[in-house]
């Protein structure tokens, strides 16, 4: 950490704390807590805990990780505050703001509310011991956010399955989300849950001048790049189930999701469709103790909460972090876009095969970011992941299969694109995941993906950009 930032952070706390002091709110508490931790920041031994502090420590912290493929790591300061106002409810806070060197910046706010059912006590007489259910408690969550994103440098290489790499252009994009969604359990013992959501998207398309290649407007037009010229606001609603149950004493955990989705445009109605989305993933621990990575739906991007009444961080050394991880997994995505006759998914909108996507999650690395687009897309990965000895350091290494194609019907298993990836992953406690990846096998070469997750490790989920 630099001298600055160190400074920021404690006057931050200082005048926070002792505004707050008289009445010694939670709020109020957890700053003055914050500033003793940095306060102690004086020995080699301290050093690693300063450190988890000052990323991912509440209430303030620098906030950091990757924005979209090709715009930098961003870096700036996240809020998080809790509040629990009756034994039923639980609610968090937390906002952040991010800028990356190339002028890149996003910004949000983010409330999560967790319901709590009261339970009645019941007593029952002794007996034999039954098998433990492992799988995770979930409770209904509701969530609020507000996000804006702009974007300086995004590539598109045009629309299908058989684009040139010559054919790469940059765009600049802003993107503000504002909505909402639920996550209801219904059936515990699978962990089944429905899904809803509503949200309102407002794009905007930019040239992106001064780079490696041409701008978008340069080679292409409103009919090779459907949306180019005109980006409409966009009601967007989804519904969905999710099961996340767990077998064979936990070595056996599945995250399966099916949702649909319907992307309304008043403004510009030849750009509405519908899109189904169906993810099936599977992970096979090695060891008991092996964590999930799953987003919380407890937590917001910038909190890494152990539990709804445990609000520090895993620690960076000792506890989970330290014990001998590994796990296989297998995974299936697949998008299906249903558009009616006239109408076409604009181009921002469309899922990507290559490298990273607008999100930031990785597919067919061994080509370029956002290489393959198209309104449909599946994606087949097998992957393996072990950690060097007990540290947060891991070795990783990954297959991939999968194409784009223009209609729902085009998606066979012909003519699949794949890659072939191997290399490093970092997590330690809640500090954002990193991954190094080095990925070859496609048609056109190498790839090197150096990657920082957009949130905590253990937080929550970021608004989807497409």
């Amino acid at each position: 950490m630099t001298p600055i930032v160190r400074t920021i952070l404690l006057v931050g706390c200082l005048l926070s704390a002792g505004w707050a002091r008289a009445q010694e709110s939670g709020l109020g508490a957890d700053f003055r807590h914050e500033k003793e931790q940095l306060e102690d920041c004086t020995s080699f031994k301290t050093i690693i805990g300063c450190g988890q502090t000052l990323f991912t420590g509440h209430p303030l912290h620098i906030a950091v990780g990757s924005l979209a493929p090709g715009n930098g790591v961003g870096a700036g300061l996240a809020l998080v505050t809790h509040w629990t106002p009756n034994e039923s409810w639980r609610l968090n806070w937390d906002a952040d703001a991010v800028t990356t060197p190339n002028g890149s910046w996003r910004a949000g706010g983010y409330m999560t509310a967790v319901f709590v059912p009261r339970r009645q006590i019941v007593v029952s007489p002794g007996g034999p011991g039954t098998t433990s259910n492992l799988a995770v408690q979930e409770y209904p969550v509701f969530h609020l956010f507000a996000q804006g994103i702009s974007l300086e440098k995004v590539s598109y290489f045009g629309i299908g399955p058989d684009t040139k790499e010559s054919a790469r252009s940059f765009f600049g994009m802003q993107q503000t989300v504002i909505g909402a969604n639920a996550v209801w359990p219904v059936f515990k013992k699978l962990n089944v849950s429905l899904l809803g959501e509503a949200n309102g998207r407002f794009v905007n398309i930019r040239p992106s001048l001064n780079q490696a290649s041409p701008s978008i407007g340069q080679l292409y037009t409103e009919a090779t790049a459907p949306g180019l010229t005109q980006q409409s606001a966009f009601a967007q609603f989804g519904e969905g189930v999710r099961l996340r149950p767990q077998f064979a004493g936990g070595f056996v955990r599945l995250n399966y999701l099916a949702e649909f989705q319907e992307f309304v445009s008043p403004g510009a109605s030849q750009f509405s469709f519908n899109r189904f989305t169906l993810d099936l993933a599977h992970q096979f621990p090695l060891y008991r103790k092996t964590r999930s990575l799953i987003p919380l739906d407890s937590n917001g991007p910038n909190d890494c909460s152990g539990g709804l009444t445990v609000h520090d961080c895993p620690p960076v050394t000792g506890g989970t972090s330290r014990n001998l991880e590994g796990s296989i997994s297998l995974r299936f995505l697949m998008n299906e876009s249903f558009v009616s006759d006239g109408h076409v998914v604009p181009f921002y909108f469309q899922p990507t095969l290559g490298g990273s996507d607008i999100n930031g999650d990785a597919s067919l690395n061994s080509y370029r970011d956002y290489r393959f687009r198209e309104p449909n897309m599946m994606l087949f990965r097998a992957s393996f992941e072990h950690s060097i000895f007990d540290l947060p350091l891991g070795v990783t290494a990954m297959i991939d299969e999968g194409k784009v194609a223009n209609t729902r019907g085009d998606l066979d298993f012909a003519h699949l694109r794949h890659s072939y990836s191997a290399g490093l992953t970092l997590r330690a406690g809640g500090f954002p995941q990193i991954y190094i990846l080095f990925s070859w096998g496609g048609d056109e070469g190498r790839h090197t993906t150096v990657n920082m997750g957009p949130s905590l490790l253990g937080g929550g989920a970021r608004p989807s950009l497409y």
